[in-house]
């Protein structure tokens, strides 16, 4: 993967993670165990620190970034969806940011909140835990329900097993030219979402 040393600060990656070949570390940057990093994202820890705790997972072309001397986490368990950006901002346990929303420096998205897809969090903005935060500019709109939020703990468990199914299982590899007869799908070769029953 595209990974750099800058300034003598090497981007640090557990075992026990998995970061796609395409995604793009840049000098302090540390991913945490159990980790999910996406293709094309990108860590710029050439300001501030980029941290992602334990079990976090940032998705297909997020960005990380901030401010010298600032750090931007992702906090254990967040969950970060396709196309976020988060700059100088803190995504705190447990919680979800939508697909292609946008986390301003210093925001502090509180444990077990859904930061909704499209949203724009301003910069300092803070909410209690517990909070749906929708629109643009975003404002916490209501509090989740236990149902909600076990709902984001299931989508994010996927993700912890998809960085054990890629790290043992992804494999580069040229395609096919045409679609073979009987084509099986992802639940005929071994993988089902947790729950869902085998044959």
């Amino acid at each position: 993967m595209p990974c750099y040393r800058l300034d003598g600060l090497t981007p640090v990656i557990h075992p026990t993670a998995y970061v796609h070949p395409t995604a793009v570390l840049i000098g302090d940057v540390i991913i945490g165990p159990q980790c999910y990093v996406g293709p094309l994202a990108s860590l710029r820890g050439d300001f501030g620190r980029i941290v992602l705790e334990e079990g976090a997972n940032l998705q297909d072309t997020c960005v990380m970034h901030g401010f010298p001397g600032g750090d931007t986490v992702i906090e254990r368990h967040g969950h970060v969806g396709h196309g976020a950006v988060l700059h100088g901002c803190r995504i705190g346990a447990d919680a979800l940011v939508g697909m292609n929303a946008v986390i301003m420096d210093g925001a502090h998205i509180a444990p077990r909140c859904i930061v909704g897809a499209t949203a724009f969090v301003k910069a300092g903005f803070e909410c209690p835990e517990q909070s749906l935060v929708i629109g643009a500019p975003a404002q916490a709109k209501r509090t989740l329900s236990d149902q909600e939020v076990a709902w984001k703990q299931r989508g994010t468990a996927e993700y912890q097993r998809l960085a054990q199914r890629c790290s043992a299982a992804l494999v580069e590899c040229p395609p096919l030219s045409e679609v073979e007869a009987q084509r099986p799908r992802m639940g005929d070769c071994g993988f089902r979402p947790k729950g869902e029953a085998q044959a």
